[in-house]
């Protein structure tokens, strides 16, 4: 069967991939929408998406760097991307500068993503899992973003400044020495 043939790009595992990116995708839309809620359910999908593809990929012998490559594609776009344009633009930004500061903390924050998954691919074998990340895995790194998004529209922090710091701080966490269990 095609769908369990390694050499087919739209294997199970790649297709469960797919389904992962058309999430993200369909989150920026609602999130240009102003459906917040919505798109972080389908972040959520795509989270539960991008660990059932790896899981199948290795269950099934499915891994290859098509499949990697792929798989980091959907992470840029699902947990790099999208929950920047979340956070962003639910903060209620006052000022053309203080736009431009936030603004240019999550393109830091976007670029610190990117290179934390390229990073990733220089590293890793096709099928090989280690024991632990080297820096906050992207995925995380959204889920500390939409706590984030809860705290600011709770108006527990109500700065979009502060929240642009703690998101610098997530940022450098991506490229860190830190050691995080893989899951």
């Amino acid at each position: 069967m095609r769908l369990f043939d390694k050499d087919n790009r739209f294997n199970l595992a790649n297709l469960i991939t797919f389904g992962n990116i058309a999430c993200g995708v369909i989150a920026m839309y609602l999130i240009n929408k102003g459906a917040f809620f919505e798109a972080i359910v389908l972040a959520w999908i795509a989270g539960a998406l991008d660990i059932a593809d790896g899981k199948v990929a290795r269950r099934f012998g499915l891994s290859t760097e098509f499949g990697i490559q792929l798989d980091s594609f959907a992470d840029f776009l699902s947990f790099v991307i999208m929950p920047s344009f979340l956070l962003f633009f639910s903060l209620h930004i006052e000022s053309p500068s203080q736009e431009l500061f936030v603004g240019i903390i999550f393109i830091i924050y976007i670029v610190s993503g990117l290179r934390r998954l390229v990073e990733f691919n220089l590293k890793v074998d096709a099928g090989e899992v280690e024991r632990y990340f080297e820096g906050v895995p992207t995925p995380l790194g959204a889920i500390l973003l939409w706590i984030l998004y809860l705290l600011h529209s709770y108006d527990i922090i109500e700065s979009p400044v502060v929240i642009a710091l703690f998101v610098l701080l997530i940022a450098r966490s991506l490229n860190s020495r830190l050691r995080i269990p893989h899951p």
